[in-house]
């Protein structure tokens, strides 16, 4: 936390300087950094590197560092022809950059989709990445659907339905759901999505030039009954769900509907592919088991990513799918990058063998629940409204159902004025929504800040009801 706040400190510094400095003028050296920001050698240089991929800054071997020299353009240049030669902007574009989207400094988060990074095992990721750096094996060509024992110890997760053989490893799960739907639907087909879900695989989705149809679903999951309706009356043979504490509404698939989801499936003569991304995050007791798990005629395709529940940096995940469908999805894969760089497999399946991992899902777990606790403690006293009834056993993300009539955008951007960074309901709908939402995430910021975060949409809230 300090080195963090320290290398921000020289950051900010040297920024000033750059701003108020000619190209080519010779900044503070790392000594002279290092000694007015109190902080060390190795942070400075970090802050200087991070200037210098930005083009800010120039360091010169054994002169120092200097303002970089502004770029040059061709004068005249016009670039509006793209304009035309594009066409339309993909739908979802500007939802997915603010999902991405790093909160500004002072800000407290209460959205984005992953870990604190005071709670991402980074030691134990580096160390098992630097071994495997080493290794001159992890930088040649291997097989292009991942490393075998990789793809074992992913299809040991999926709860046995799924060999090593049905698995494809990936740069993360949205590349893998990017590649399942291409795999699995042509342009024109119909998507079926919980309502709400996951905005990402609705903007992917759209993208692939596929019709997204809503499903109703509770904090019970999707209904089974609205389930088999849609797909009688669109004949989709596909869809989409996240059964284990579902983003952004945390909910589960209850155990009663289980069977019912799938028999729905079934009978149509559809895929589900089920998104197991929060299979780490579990608060309250055990999670449930992927459906996966007891699928004997392979309708279900398995999509499981180490993303949310390690650190944003560990772009691994895997798909999996029994007979053609998994034949496609590896074709797919093979078609969009080969394999995933080897050193990374080779860290991932160090890192989730040894015990570091056990030690760290038992902290993110401990972590997690003091963490909601102190969010829900926060709303109960200044928003009780907003305080959701079901509170989910799991997961990153509570569901705020906001007063009928609160415009959800306008009331994010409030909040962030004031100080606090919330993400709205509305992107999270593939139709019109029923009611306002706010997504509030707890596993950005700490429990000794959740107070004041309350405290600051509080008087954003107030501050849009008295406007309107």
């Amino acid at each position: 936390m300090g080195n963090g706040n320290a290398a921000e400190r020289v950051i900010q510094d040297l920024r000033a300087l750059v701003a108020r400095s000619d190209p080519g003028d010779r900044l503070p050296s790392v000594r002279e950094l290092t000694a007015r920001h109190q902080a060390s050698p190795v942070t400075v240089t970090e802050a200087i590197r991070q200037l210098t991929a930005q083009g800010l800054v120039e360091a010169r071997s054994g002169r120092g560092t200097f303002v970089a020299a502004a770029p040059t353009r061709q004068p005249g240049s016009d670039l509006s022809w793209q304009t035309v030669a594009l066409g339309p902007r993909p739908p979802g574009e500007e939802d997915m950059q603010a999902l991405l989207a790093l909160p500004p400094s002072g800000a407290i988060p209460l959205a984005g989709g992953y870990l604190d990074p005071d709670l991402q095992p980074a030691a134990a990721l580096g160390a098992a990445l630097a071994r495997a750096a080493r290794q001159p094996a992890s930088w040649q060509r291997g097989p292009a659907e991942g490393r075998e024992d990789l793809r074992a110890w992913f299809a040991r997760e999926a709860g046995g339905g799924l060999s090593a053989g049905d698995m494809v490893i990936c740069p993360g799960g949205q590349a893998a759901l990017s590649s399942a739907l291409r795999a699995l639907a042509a342009p024109g087909d119909t998507l079926l999505v919980e309502s709400p879900t996951y905005l990402g695989a609705l903007a992917t989705a759209r993208a692939a030039g596929l019709r997204v149809v809503p499903v109703p679903a509770d904090a019970d999951g999707v209904r089974p009954d609205q389930l088999a309706a849609a797909f009688t009356r669109t004949g989709a043979r596909l869809f989409y769900c996240q059964p284990l504490y579902a983003n952004p509404t945390g909910a589960t698939l209850a155990a009663h509907r289980r069977a019912e989801v799938s028999a729905a499936v079934r009978d149509a003569g559809a895929f589900l592919i089920e998104d197991d991304y929060a299979r780490d995050l579990a608060i309250d007791g055990e999670a449930t088991p992927p459906l996966a798990a007891d699928d004997p005629d392979g309708h279900v395709v398995y999509l499981r990513s180490l993303t949310k529940s390690a650190a944003p940096g560990l772009r691994v995940a895997a798909i999996g799918a029994r007979g053609p469908a998994g034949a496609r999805l590896r074709a797919g894969r093979l078609l969009d990058d080969f394999f995933v760089a080897g050193p990374l497999q080779q860290a991932t399946i160090e890192f989730v063998t040894s015990p570091a991992w056990a030690r760290h899902r038992r902290t993110v777990r401990a972590a997690l629940q003091a963490r909601r606790a102190a969010l829900l403690a926060a709303l109960r006293r200044h928003l009780p409204p907003l305080a959701p009834q079901v509170v989910p056993r799991g997961g990153l993300h509570l569901w705020a159902r906001l007063p009928d009539g609160t415009d959800d955008v306008a009331l994010a951007a409030a909040a962030a004025h004031e100080g606090v960074v919330v993400f709205p309901g509305r992107p999270w709908y593939a139709a019109e929504p029923p009611a306002p939402h706010l997504r509030l995430t707890y596993a950005a910021a700490p429990p000794d800040l959740m107070d004041e975060a309350v405290r600051r949409l509080s008087r954003a809230l107030a501050s849009r009801t008295a406007s309107a």
